[in-house]
């Protein structure tokens, strides 16, 4: 064999080793990134979740069109993970949580098992579902702070992920003021979610988001404007004690001079 065609042979053994190892390392980031991601989500391979979709106001059986965009958003995710996805009307979905992963959509008026994860994991979430016009129509109270929403320029919404325990899977709520920010918090999940996993691992979380512009700008344009898990979770005050009622202390001290007399 002449130096020649050694080098050729050795150029070409080189050249396939080289490629080889980084298919392999190509591989494995891509795989390390998969298991995050399911493991973010809740969805090893060919698992099931549950997609629970909310119905719209005034329209019997019809669901608004950026909540079908929200849920063609997550079922992407979903399809990325090799899970399987049913979809469920809110008003059937009488199941518990943390067995399969769940995406809920909606507010509370239009979804009654957001409603339910409200009350039950986000006691400290009030928003105003009162259907006269009025400057507080749809405004999210989390602990002292009032977010009221500005149609078409400035409208909130939860994105949150919450968990009952360590092996149960998660819950995804995405909860806002109107349709489009619901689109909107879950495009802000597959934009953000390798960013929210190395943030907060397996733990939950509840953030509020606010869709800046919609009616120009659309579901695409969202600033994150505080991490509220803490406040959101925490018990809802107690009323406060009614202090109207008339002491009864100075009748019954009365009764007793009048019986003494």
């Amino acid at each position: 064999m002449t130096d020649d065609v050694r080098n050729i042979v050795l150029g070409v053994a080189a050249t396939g080793i080289s490629a080889t190892i980084g298919w392999l390392t190509r591989t494995y980031l891509w795989r390390r990134r998969l298991r995050r991601k399911q493991d973010f989500f809740g969805l090893p391979g060919n698992s099931e979740c549950m997609l629970v979709v909310n119905r719209e106001a005034g329209r019997d059986g019809a669901v608004h069109r950026f909540d079908v965009f929200a849920l063609l958003e997550l079922s992407a995710l979903i399809k990325d993970c090799g899970a399987n996805a049913q979809i469920v009307w809110h008003d059937i979905a009488q199941q518990g949580f943390g067995e399969r992963t769940e995406f809920c959509v909606g507010g509370p008026v239009s979804n009654r098992r957001m409603a339910a994860h409200l009350h039950s994991l986000l006691p400290g979430v009030k928003i105003n579902t009162d259907p006269e016009p009025g400057p507080d129509q749809g405004a999210f109270q989390i602990g002292p702070e009032r977010y009221r929403m500005e149609p078409g320029t400035a409208e909130y919404v939860l994105l949150a992920r919450l968990t009952a325990g360590q092996d149960a899977r998660p819950v995804f709520l995405f909860c806002g003021q109107r349709a489009i920010t619901n689109q909107a918090a879950t495009r802000y999940l597959a934009r953000h979610h390798e960013k929210l996993a190395r943030k907060h691992g397996g733990n939950s979380f509840c953030l509020l988001l606010k869709v800046v512009n919609s009616q120009a700008y659309g579901p695409d344009v969202v600033e994150l404007v505080a991490d509220v898990t803490r406040a959101a979770q925490a018990p809802a005050p107690l009323p406060a004690a009614d202090t109207s009622a008339p002491d009864p202390a100075p009748s019954k001290r009365r009764s007793r001079r009048t019986a003494s007399q």
